[in-house]
């Protein structure tokens, strides 16, 4: 009998300095960071601005390279982390010069897709991303929105099974965001990709997630992880529940100690 298939992706005692400048001493950003993501999982990653979530998200997919610890997926260390996990960053980087079919069929492209046969696969994918109607608009014309869906159908269209979204709502109205959360939860329902989300925002966090995990400090470091045992399908009613609330109350303590540590330690 065959034991348990090992974590889609597991990270063990990451750590990350830097140089700030040549006047002073190397700057930690991360401190041993352990976690796991299991396969069709949605974990959040919730913390104060400056503690490393952007730092983290990089270094999984590949753009820094970490000072100690080891990133496995499906239980190797790759050789290489370069393009192996999907990562959308804070901005939507779509290129002005191309539309929007072309934008989100450039990771298939990328990958030798010819163009053709890449255009054929985002266009069956266009409305489930509420972008139907759109693939020939230029970035321009497109609300903040619509550039957000664009952006996220890039990043599925590249083909990985793990996906790293840094703060992917983070520049939209209050409206609009709380709209991308829900249809996000819906298109995540529909292909159950694994997913590992940073953001600000408590709420969109256990909305969305399975767990959620709280970096706190400057080496960052995971302090919290707390188990999201709200029922699926989920509405965003959901979050005006008294069980709601209470979940998230304990993602708050921490982040308040946090702030109060860092107001005494900046106290003259």
């Amino acid at each position: 009998m065959s034991g348990a298939p090992p974590p889609r992706l597991e990270v063990c005692g990451l750590s990350a300095t830097y140089a700030a400048d040549s006047r002073h001493a190397e700057v930690a950003a991360l401190r041993d960071v352990s976690f796991e993501l299991r396969r069709g999982e949605f974990v959040s990653i919730v913390g104060p601005s400056g503690c490393g979530k952007t730092t983290l998200l990089k270094m999984l997919a590949g753009l820094l390279v970490p000072s100690a610890g080891q990133m496995l997926i499906d239980g190797v260390e790759p050789p290489e982390l370069l393009g192996r996990l999907g990562y959308m960053p804070q901005n939507d980087h779509l290129m002005p010069w191309r539309t929007t079919l072309d934008n989100v069929t450039l990771g298939l492209e990328l990958a030798g897709t010819g163009r053709p046969a890449a255009r054929e696969i985002a266009r069956r994918e266009l409305e489930l991303f509420g972008l139907a109607g759109f693939e020939d608009h230029w970035p321009r014309a497109l609300s903040g929105g619509m550039r957000q869906r664009a952006a996220l159908l890039r990043t599925f269209l590249a083909g990985r099974d793990v996906l790293l979204l840094d703060e992917p709502f983070g520049a939209l109205d209050a409206l609009t965001r709380e709209a991308m959360r829900e249809w996000l939860l819906g298109v995540w329902e529909a292909d159950r990709k694994t997913i590992l989300l940073v953001t600000h925002d408590v709420e969109e966090a256990l909305f969305l997630s399975d767990r959620v995990l709280v970096m706190c400090g400057r080496p960052g470091h995971i302090t919290t992880t707390l188990e999201v045992p709200l029922p699926r399908p989920r509405a965003l009613a959901l979050t005006g529940e008294p069980g709601f609330a209470a979940l998230k109350e304990q993602l708050l303590a921490p982040l308040r100690e946090e702030a109060r540590l860092r107001l005494t330690v900046a106290a003259p």
